[in-house]
């Protein structure tokens, strides 16, 4: 490891603070421990976690902890350097399992500021609490005056006490009444979502943790992070982020008329340290939810779209998921619209850029009003926007037209059109008021399985119409993938227009996870591929290859700890080990970065196998019952050649396909020789 003049290694502050709520102490963990094979991030995270958790622990209990990693980029400059990630045990995976959450913000930036690599959290307080760290100090503060507080408020009381140059993760009331599917928001409504993080905090009676560094930080090699700075997501300094409605909202004609009204732009704020693109094109200046006057700027993406209007021609464009050496544009410029005009001289242009049409789903009208109350009251309760608006209120809109709720009472009509609603429905979700309430409190998939799947998550809807095929298409009510989360790129319900060659791999990706793994792991490669292997995505040689890439590309990105939109890069395959060499002053290869994100995948896979009892027959049975309804070309396959898929991929993998279980020579091959041997004491090593 290269160190600088103090004996640190570069990239890293040296420590990882251990905080135990129960007792309020504090222990260091010197980061070295985990190096240089676990690196950061969430290789190291899942180090620790595999080390430290005992299996069987819920996500509730005291003694789960939850560990806090930032990476070896972080702070020093690179691009996009500046995101962390938790993991823990999920209250919101259906069953609870070991998962992870990442965020960006400014956060990880100051921590490490003040000292530290990482947090490992344990133990549960008796009151309301939060904690301070300014540098060498940790402090445990009481938290009652927080306790009930929004998010917003958090941050700014918090603010108020410690000085306007700190920054502050917080729940809101949903993490604080263990609302399943509660986020953890970081100073400028970056938040950890997915896996229900922010209701563990609620458990451990953590409000906030608020950080104030004095520190400073630089990487090994400033020309190599400078170089970077030019190159890395093709940056072009001339364009100037300004507002443009068709760069948030796709065009009126085509957008059943949203208005957006006038005085709204931009806000200029970029969402991770280090950042040299324009994504601040997707924070929007906006009026609160709660009709408090303020104005605020909150950073949307695809989800937001569908708040403010879920618009019924929902369409895909192959260049978002696939390139040509002409035509190639990191995720972030496409999400931003502002990537250079695409190369005309490309033959496969036509194809590239062409719309493919989705569903006709009918869910909401376009409301601008509505949809920015939905998306701002998600963020001041700290609630998971992706469950709330894709799954709940959608199943909400079907089953009332197929009269499951005939029988039920919310407490007023069910109008997803309604403003009024959307706040009661929330209210209702957030402070668990009335059997209803403390049931969707529980997370969508519990709540379905309480009422009944068969009727409340299997009914059949029959509004949806292909813009494809021109027919009717069944879909189910409850927009369900697997593991207790909603689709994502899955070719049905909310962005249904992607083609079998994103949704059939998506759904292997899926498959071994335990949440929604499409945030990092959008399934990305060249035309050329997707050209050979449309016709039969479940038997080509091809498909397991590309699918193991996307998922260690996104172990890769929350090990270093990059943009999920800029990396990984299909033309420059070396960029993390770039980044890496920047960062810490030692030599990596892109055979290297490969062998650490094999590493991290595996130590994630012991984990389940060990906590959850993963196998090949749990993960099939969950997650292909989500891909038995069409596609919207009316597309899908067959229990064999699903199966015939997940052959394959066990087999690229190197795991035994009668169980899924990584082989002895695979852990070995990967420096895991010691989670071979737990895993031969547990019955768990194929022969």
């Amino acid at each position: 490891m290269t160190t600088d003049e103090n004996g640190k290694p570069y990239g890293y502050a040296g420590k990882i603070a251990r905080i135990n709520l129960t007792d309020k102490s504090v222990g260091i963990i010197p980061t070295a421990d985990y190096l240089p094979d676990y690196v950061g991030g969430r290789c190291m995270a899942n180090k620790i976690f595999y080390d430290e958790a005992r299996p069987g622990v819920g996500a509730f209990d005291p003694d789960n902890i939850m560990v806090y990693m930032t990476g070896p980029t972080c702070a020093t400059g690179i691009p996009c350097g500046g995101r962390s990630l938790f993991t823990s045990i999920s209250p919101n995976s259906l069953p609870e399992q070991y998962c992870w959450s990442g965020l960006g913000g400014f956060f990880s930036v100051e921590l490490k500021w003040a000292g530290y690599d990482g947090l490992v959290l344990e133990g549960a307080a008796d009151t309301p609490t939060y904690l301070y760290i300014e540098d060498d100090r940790i402090e445990f503060l009481p938290a009652d005056w927080l306790w009930g507080t929004f998010v917003h408020e958090s941050q700014l009381m918090l603010e108020e006490v410690h000085g306007h140059d700190v920054r502050s993760m917080v729940i809101g009331p949903a993490g604080e009444n263990l609302v399943r599917n509660a986020s953890i928001t970081s100073s400028n409504d970056s938040a950890a979502a997915k896996a229900g993080f922010g209701a563990v905090w609620g458990s451990k009676m953590l409000k906030a943790i608020t950080c104030k560094g004095s520190g400073s930080f630089r990487p090994a090699s400033i020309e190599k992070t400078l170089a970077l700075r030019k190159s890395m997501g093709q940056p072009d300094y001339r364009l100037k982020p300004l507002y443009r409605l068709d760069a948030y909202d796709i065009p009126a004609a085509a957008n059943n008329h949203l208005e957006v009204p006038e005085g709204f732009g931009l806000g200029f704020v970029a969402c991770s340290f280090g950042c040299n693109q324009h994504c601040n094109q997707l924070f929007t200046d906006v009026n609160d939810g709660f009709g408090l006057g303020r104005r605020q700027n909150r950073i949307e993406k695809c989800v937001g779209r569908y708040a403010f209007a879920y618009y019924d021609d929902a369409t895909w464009m192959p260049a978002m998921s696939y390139w040509t050496e002409q035509n190639f544009f990191p995720s972030c410029k496409m999400m931003a619209t502002d990537f250079p005009e695409p190369d005309v001289t490309d033959p496969d242009i036509g194809e590239l850029f062409g719309m493919r049409p989705g569903d006709t789903l009918g869910h909401w009208k376009p409301n601008w009003h509505k949809g920015n109350t939905m998306m701002d009251l998600c963020n001041q309760y700290g609630l998971d926007k992706w469950d709330t608006i894709v799954w709940i209120f959608p199943w909400l809109a079907m089953g009332s037209k197929e009269g499951v709720f005939d029988d039920m009472d919310f407490g007023m009509e069910i109008d997803c059109d309604n403003e009024e609603f959307v706040k009661h429905i929330l209210d209702m979700i957030v402070y668990r008021k009335g059997e209803l309430g403390d049931l969707l409190a529980e997370g969508m998939a519990r709540a379905i399985r309480t009422l009944g799947k068969e009727k409340f998550g299997d009914t059949i809807y029959h509004g949806r119409y292909s813009n494809i095929s021109q027919q009717n298409l069944p879909l189910r009510i409850s927009n369900e993938s697997a593991w207790g989360h909603s689709f994502h790129w899955q070719g049905r319900g909310f962005q249904g227009a992607n083609d079998i060659t994103q949704w059939l791999p998506i759904t292997i990706e899926l498959m071994t996870s335990t949440r929604d793994a499409q945030t990092v792991t959008h399934h990305k490669d060249f035309l050329e591929w997707r050209h050979a292997v449309k016709d039969d995505v479940w038997s080509n040689p091809l498909v397991p290859p590309s699918i193991v890439r996307n998922e260690n590309g996104a172990e890769l990105k929350d090990t270093v700890m990059a943009c999920e939109f800029q990396t990984p890069d299909l033309i420059n395959t070396s960029l993390e080990a770039q980044m890496l060499e920047a960062a810490t002053g030692d030599e990596w290869t892109k055979e290297m970065t490969d062998a650490l994100a094999e590493r991290s995948k595996l130590l994630f896979r012991a984990i389940l196998m060990r906590h959850s009892g993963r196998c090949r027959e749990q993960e099939v049975d969950a997650v292909f019952p989500s891909i038995e309804m069409p596609d919207a070309e009316g597309k899908t396959v067959t229990f064999e050649q699903f199966n015939e898929l997940v052959d394959g991929y066990y087999r690229e993998r190197g795991w035994d396909r009668e169980t899924g279980w990584p082989t002895r020579d695979t852990w070995t091959r990967h420096g895991l020789g010691y989670i071979a041997d737990d895993m031969a004491a547990l019955g768990k090593l194929p022969a």
